[in-house]
């Protein structure tokens, strides 16, 4: 059992707390990753999504996603855990720092990478909510009327941190 945490990070101009529509424990935000098999190393040739609202029935428990290799027939499984997530924060965006967005206890697989889709939100500098927020072309680009500033969300960035 390895706990993986996904760990984003973007330039926010004039804008602050980028997190799922729902929050960091949105229970439909969809997350879309490449996992690597932890037997023979097969990675999936697209992503996989994971929502916490899929729960799969798995020995004496559930987990959230349950993924055969394609290549040495191993199972494995992806549990998400929730309250470990927070917003990305202008301040952090502005140093580069990265903020944890969700856990996973993986399970015979590896996370490899993260694909930002939609569904997200994050508020202007001033307090306009921008929601439906869709990041799967790599960025945002809006203008704050309240504020009378352009906003905008680029370079997105992810990796997965293991946890001890």
């Amino acid at each position: 059992m390895v706990n993986y945490s996904l760990m984003i990070t973007a330039e926010l101009e004039n804008l602050t707390d980028l997190q799922p529509q729902g929050g960091c424990d949105d229970p439909s935000f969809n997350y879309y990753l490449k996992l690597k098999c932890g037997n023979c190393g097969e990675v999936t040739p697209k992503e996989v999504c994971l929502c916490l609202t899929d729960v799969v029935p798995h020995g004496k428990g559930s987990t959230n996603l349950v993924k055969k290799c394609k290549f040495c027939s191993r199972e494995g499984t992806v549990t998400m855990i929730t309250g470990r997530g927070r917003p990305l924060t202008q301040i952090q965006s502005q140093f580069g720092h990265f903020t944890p967005l969700m856990v996973f206890d993986c399970r015979g697989v590896e996370p490899l990478d993260f694909s930002f889709g939609s569904g997200w939100q994050v508020e202007s500098i001033e307090g306009t909510k921008f929601d439906g927020v869709d990041l799967s072309g790599g960025e945002f680009v809006e203008y704050d009327e309240k504020g009378e500033c352009p906003v905008m969300i680029s370079n997105l960035r992810a990796s997965f941190d293991v946890l001890k």
